[in-house]
């Protein structure tokens, strides 16, 4: 493939790929009016205050049980509800042949998924309510802070503590391409704690690759789907990308974003709750029958910023492959890698302007590709 004159046209979306992606968006938009219809069923029919009353005789009237029940079985129910959308997105992952799970597997990795959840949720609703009893004029500053240091300790402590509960990783045995990853992550300005083997292929066909942690947990993780069907070209070139983030700062102008977003939600949720008791929904900030509200109000926060964030992670995106261009000798693998990705995910090239726009915290892979190949003019135009 040559750069220097007419660009080769990138390859046109299968019509196997348009159509598990359309279905895949109908299914979390299906996902999402499910769980947020449940929420306001909730709260319209008096059914999240018989929750609560349940809960309270369960936890023999200790409010930081009765909170742990009530959560629980506000989960439990939401999960029962969505299953079947669940168990449908299992068999279109089989249908489409990127799945490579058994039905016994998948269903283990939904019950530790939702352990986990409730593990993750406890934690932040008990944290929650328990400021509004204790502060319930600035608990929402006092969550905010907190929830921003958890956070922080959770994206040190995802690599070591919640990705081996779904995945399996072993170092890369791979000298050479291990010590050219190194070396590639050292000019980058950032040091590895380590290369490791991501065995994705026990779960999926699907190739993918990550820099996750943070100070002494950050590491390099490569999908054995990756290993095995790309050069090791190719396979520096996506992490030059990955890199890309760390040396734009990426990760701590997401958690600066992250920490704006949260602080607008906890704020209109400190509002609404106010709002509600006034109207006489809810007789005291503290019943956590309110959380059906709480929720709804992230939602709504989350709903509307999406396309604002979608959009700003493109940007980010686009930064981070600009990087990847300057620091490989050539673009062709990055171009290479990303029509492969493109494939073996069963990915859309070119989605709608809209689509783009409301669901893909990505660029389209055919821009991503016409600027690679624009990078690629320039450089050669300029030498």
């Amino acid at each position: 493939m040559t750069f220097a004159g007419a660009t080769n046209p990138a390859p046109a979306d299968t019509p196997e790929a348009r159509r598990y992606n359309r279905i895949h968006r109908r299914l979390g938009v299906a996902d999402f009016a499910i769980g947020s219809g449940f929420l306001i069923v909730l709260l319209l029919t008096g059914w999240s205050g018989w929750l609560r009353d349940l809960a309270l005789r369960r936890g023999f009237q200790n409010y930081t049980l009765a909170v742990f029940i009530y959560l629980f079985l506000l989960l439990f129910v939401g999960k029962v509800l969505a299953f079947g959308l669940d168990y449908y997105g299992f068999r279109l992952e089989k249908q489409y042949q990127l799945s490579t799970q058994k039905m016994r597997a998948w269903v283990w990795d939904e019950a530790k998924g939702f352990l986990v959840g409730l593990v993750l949720a406890g934690i932040v609703v008990e944290l929650v309510y328990f400021l509004i009893r204790q502060w319930p004029q600035y608990w929402w500053i006092l969550a905010w802070a907190i929830f921003m240091g958890l956070f922080v300790v959770m994206a040190q402590l995802a690599p070591v503590v919640l990705f081996p509960i779904f995945y399996k990783f072993e170092p890369l045995e791979n000298e050479d391409l291990r010590r050219r990853l190194i070396v590639l992550s050292e000019h980058a300005g950032t040091r590895v704690r380590g290369v490791y083997r991501w065995k994705l292929s026990e779960k999926t066909k699907k190739a993918n690759a990550a820099l996750t942690g943070l100070g002494s947990t950050r590491r390099i993780i490569l999908a054995d789907t990756l290993l095995d069907n790309y050069a090791p070209d190719e396979i520096e070139a996506v992490l030059a990308h990955e890199l890309g983030h760390h040396v734009h700062k990426h990760i701590l102008k997401s958690i600066l974003v992250q920490a704006g977003v949260t602080l607008l939600g906890f704020w209109a949720a400190n509002f609404v709750l106010h709002y509600a008791v006034d109207h006489h929904m809810f007789e005291e900030l503290s019943d956590f029958a309110n959380l059906p509200l709480l929720a709804i109000t992230a939602t709504v926060i989350s709903l509307l910023l999406m396309p604002a964030l979608n959009a700003y992670s493109r940007f980010n995106e686009r930064q981070a492959d600009r990087y990847a261009f300057e620091s490989i000798a050539t673009v062709e693998p990055f171009i290479s890698s990303m029509n492969k990705l493109a494939s073996q995910n069963l990915a859309e090239r070119t989605p709608s302007k809209w689509i783009e726009v409301l669901f893909h915290s990505h660029p389209a892979i055919s821009k991503r590709v016409a600027a690679a190949e624009a990078w690629s003019r320039g450089q050669t135009a300029g030498a």
